[in-house]
């Protein structure tokens, strides 16, 4: 499925010199000072008249960088700002300030930036961290006199200036400085929407979606087609939980601004979230049929005709893409999982080859060791995961994970619990861990273990539909318990009631309680949306003890057709159909 993305409201960007604070130095190479005393010769000779720089001078600045390779940051320091108060030059002022930020010398942050500020009042880093500084003493009127600065020499840059300031103060709980500040800048300029914009992302950020609805709407009141304040607005609506909304203004942009296809694409992604997805699709054919490059929306279609089973037509435009290098291998990956997805292992597993590079390699690896595994070509597969293991040793996680279930696909159920066990070591809080971990347990005979995991898995998250789900379920094989299932399994059907799988436990649980009317219900609705082997065991046992025979032999027929090795299932015919059900 295309994922829907909404990203962060508030990037944590350091500020861009900041950001590169002196590293300490080997022993040898590295060196505190940007400015090397050969480079400060030269420009010695080339700016005498102007620079003034006297051996004495020279002398601080060779001092200073002897003192940074030998991590002597306190003399580097007073070595550039004396040469910086002697000298005309805003390079030594800026290499006194960064190293005074890397001391997290306040004090002489603020002296070496007025300096450099002094002699170079045009500079956007200097302007940012006398910004930083004043709004972490809580000196707002400074700050916003800094912030206009910054407005006024480059309105373009503003947000990102902004965005970068909130990115520290955030980590040091300070987000209100940024927001106060502002607002006191937006009374000297009521008609600068940036502004309000500003504002309503650090409100978003401190969770106020009232507080960032009222600034949007001041943005778009000033700039009312400005497309990025429209997308943000519908954001707001879709954090706030409310869909709806969010599709409502959308639709009615994307229809008073039709040339705009920022907001058509928006649009569609939330069409897609509401898994709309003819209507989306209609969009995306929109947008293709205004401007044929449009690779993005041709890609983003393919993906949607995939949801509604078009595999032609998505074929069709993957292949297509194959001739686009920014494209390539996404394309490829995709035509393997169509290729997976009729069945055919073999082309699957070569397009799945054919990506080399970019974002989905790691993907389409994994995917091809999970289709090796399904056709149980075990050796290949744990050939192609050590390799995998070796290239994405930051994927580690994920990767046990993969081990884990080639071994439950071996049944090598012992082996596969006593490696998330270890992992368990290291990572004790680790949620999909433990859920995999009691799946496990459960083939192992350890009912204690699932239960605990379970369990620890709903302190640290008490909504963990799967987890409810799993452990209502874990219940339903314990007479005894069928009470703590029934809250356990009501909790998430009051979270999820449209998934299948829950309602199919739901449905369980009424069977075991003696509800078969109730317990058919459930179980038709669950298999009518998820035709699943599972599902339609359980559907095919109430049939029966409701003595409707024929019709649980004619489901069951159909499922053991399409699922001839399902545990489920083929329980179902030991007890139902080779003698009466237990």
């Amino acid at each position: 499925m295309l994922i829907f993305r909404l990203l962060s409201v508030i990037t944590l960007v350091a500020l861009n010199s900041c950001a590169d604070s002196p590293a300490k130095p080997n022993a040898t190479k590295e060196s505190v000072a940007s400015v090397k005393p050969a480079e400060v010769k030269e420009k010695t000779q080339r700016k005498e008249q102007n620079t003034s720089i006297d051996p004495d001078v020279l002398f601080m600045l060779l001092t200073a960088e002897i003192a940074g390779q030998r991590g002597q940051y306190g003399i580097a320091l007073e070595g550039y700002m004396e040469a910086a108060k002697r000298v005309h030059e805003p390079k030594f002022a800026e290499r006194a300030a960064m190293i005074a930020m890397y001391m997290k010398d306040e004090g002489k942050t603020n002296e070496a930036v007025a300096l450099w500020l002094r002699q170079d009042g045009k500079n956007q880093v200097a302007r940012k961290i006398a910004a930083l500084s004043a709004l972490r003493e809580g000196k707002k009127k400074l700050a916003v006199e800094h912030l206009n600065v910054l407005l006024a020499s480059d309105p373009a840059g503003f947000e990102a200036a902004v965005l970068e300031l909130s990115g520290v103060l955030q980590k040091e709980g300070k987000l209100d400085a940024v927001y106060e500040a502002l607002d006191t800048l937006s009374i000297s300029h009521q008609d600068e929407a940036m502004i309000y914009f500003m504002q309503s992302l650090l409100a978003m950020q401190k969770k106020d979606n009232e507080l960032a609805e009222i600034k949007i709407q001041q943005a778009l009141k000033l700039k009312p087609d400005w497309d990025k304040a429209i997308i943000f607005q519908a954001q707001i609506a879709l954090f706030s939980g409310d869909l709806k909304a969010a599709k409502l203004q959308l639709k009615e942009a994307s229809v008073k601004y039709p040339g705009n296809a920022k907001i058509k694409k928006m649009y569609a992604q939330l069409l897609i979230k509401a898994e709309e997805f003819d209507g989306a699709a209609e969009v995306y054919q929109a947008l293709i049929s205004v401007d044929a490059k449009d690779i993005e929306s041709q890609f983003a279609l393919g993906l949607v005709y995939l949801q509604l089973d078009k595999d032609d037509l998505a074929e069709e435009l993957f292949k297509k893409l194959l001739d686009q290098p920014d494209w390539q291998y996404q394309a490829s990956f995709y035509l393997g999982k169509l290729e997976e997805k009729r069945g055919h292992a073999k082309k699957a597993l070569a397009w799945f080859d054919k990506v080399a590079d970019g974002p989905f390699v790691f993907d389409a690896s994994v995917s091809a060791i999970s289709l090796l595994a399904k056709e149980k070509q075990f050796d290949e597969a744990s050939v192609r995961l050590t390799a995998l293991q070796a290239k994405f040793p930051k994927q580690k996680l994920r990767l046990l994970m993969v081990q884990a279930d080639l071994y439950n696909q071996q049944k090598q159920y012992a082996r596969a619990f006593d490696l998330l066990t270890a992992a368990l070591v290291d990572y004790p809080e680790q949620k999909e861990l433990l859920y995999t971990r009691a799946l496990v347990a459960e083939r192992v005979d350890k009912p204690a273990v699932v239960e605990a995991d379970l369990k620890k898995i709903l302190v640290l998250d008490p909504n963990n539909v799967e987890a409810l789900n799993a452990l209502g379920y874990t219940f339903l094989g314990r007479p005894g318990r069928y009470g703590e299932a029934e809250k356990y399994l009501q909790q998430a059907l009051k979270l999820e009631p449209d998934e299948a799988v829950i309602i199919d436990s739901f449905g369980w649980l009424q069977y075991k309680l003696g509800r078969n009317e109730k317990a058919l219900d459930y179980l038709q609705k669950a298999y009518d949306k998820q035709p699943e082997a599972e599902i339609a065991a359980h559907l095919v046992e109430v049939l029966w003890v409701l003595d409707k025979k024929d019709e649980a032999k004619k489901l069951f027929d159909k499922a053991i057709k399409d699922a001839p090795a399902d545990e489920y299932l083929l329980d179902v015919q030991r007890r139902l159909f080779n003698g009466a059900p237990k």
